[in-house]
């Protein structure tokens, strides 16, 4: 029974590494989720005209 202390630390590392794995995907999905956001935020406010910006004069003919 001298082995079961290293059994017990093995597992304990074991889902240590398991919940850093899950956390760190977790924040990976997290950050993509909001460049998609940014991303069709930066999409939609392009596909609408703006009232106030039209061309000039010179750039219209």
């Amino acid at each position: 029974m001298t082995h079961l202390p290293f059994i017990i630390a093995a597992f304990a590392v074991f889902v240590l590494v398991l919940c850093c794995d899950a956390f760190g995907s977790w924040l990976r999905l997290r950050l993509a989720r909001w460049q998609a956001r940014h991303r069709q935020q930066r999409l939609q406010a392009r596909a609408k005209p703006q009232p106030g910006a039209t061309l000039a004069p010179e750039l219209s003919r």
